[in-house]
């Protein structure tokens, strides 16, 4: 049997909407991988491999990445970044074999979320060992480092559980899922605020691929200096980030209308 092309693949597997979600799509799947995928799809779309085995891989993936920050050096944050890569496109393979085959299901929803909130927090608990400095033969590790890493980790998994738990608030009410014009709070300050936020993009560097081309850059800038200073500050402002934006999307949600 020959291998479906691109072609006939796109409007199974990117049916219209799926590129355009402003919540659910990454803008590295819109910009390159999406595209990407599409290429590495037609050699599974005939094997036994289950999107479910996918997003499995796209776990061990994504926890790869955080332990491959152990490694010091420029080497370390280079392998993390192209494992969150790799990590990236198994998010988008799995549901493009799912859509091709038309085997989407609950459970592959619930393991790609699982899936998320593990090897993100796993990223940045690795980025807070690095700071750590576990190989340094001079002295004992500096767990600061480590704590603060682990926090930024913390405020990456809340940020996520506070989007869908509001799925789930409503889903026991008896309502339908939020709509996202329901996500706009009702208070113009509040809505303004939102709105800057959303053009600064700050929060973003505590998603996957964004922390791990922060990682590269600040190991990069290391290099150069012969020490963990950039990398140690990178971790505390990660860590800042995390806990403003888990306090300010909290505050958000229970100001729209999401709950009501």
């Amino acid at each position: 049997m020959s291998r479906p092309s691109v072609a006939e693949l796109r409007p199974v597997v990117h049916p219209e909407g799926v590129k355009d979600r402003r919540s659910g799509e990454h803008w590295a799947g819109r910009l390159y991988m999406r595209e990407v995928s599409l290429r590495v799809d037609p050699y599974l779309v005939d094997t036994r491999i289950t999107p479910n085995q996918l997003t499995y891989l796209m776990v061990v993936a994504g926890g790869l990445a955080g332990a491959a920050l152990l490694v010091p050096g420029l080497t370390g944050a280079v392998l993390g970044a192209v494992l969150i890569q790799l990590y990236l496109l198994l998010d988008c393979v799995d549901g493009e074999i799912a859509r091709w085959r038309g085997q989407t299901s609950i459970t592959g929803v619930y393991l790609d979320r699982i899936g998320h909130y593990l090897s993100e927090s796993a990223l940045l608990i690795g980025f807070g060992l690095r700071g750590a400095d576990l190989w340094d033969g001079s002295g004992a590790p500096e767990w600061l480092w480590a704590f603060l890493g682990t926090l930024a980790a913390l405020g990456a998994i809340l940020i996520k559980a506070e989007t869908d738990l509001v799925d789930v608030a409503r889903s026991r009410s008896g309502l339908e899922a939020a709509k996202e014009e329901l996500s706009v709070p009702r208070s113009e300050g509040l809505a303004l605020a939102r709105k800057a936020a959303a053009a600064l993009k700050f929060h973003r560097l505590i998603g996957g691929v964004e922390a791990s081309l922060f990682i590269l850059f600040v190991a990069i800038l290391d290099a150069f200096g012969g020490d963990l200073f950039w990398t140690r500050l990178g971790i505390a402002v990660l860590a800042g980030i995390a806990i403003l934006q888990t306090v300010l999307h909290l505050v958000s949600i229970l100001a729209s209308s999401r709950l009501r």
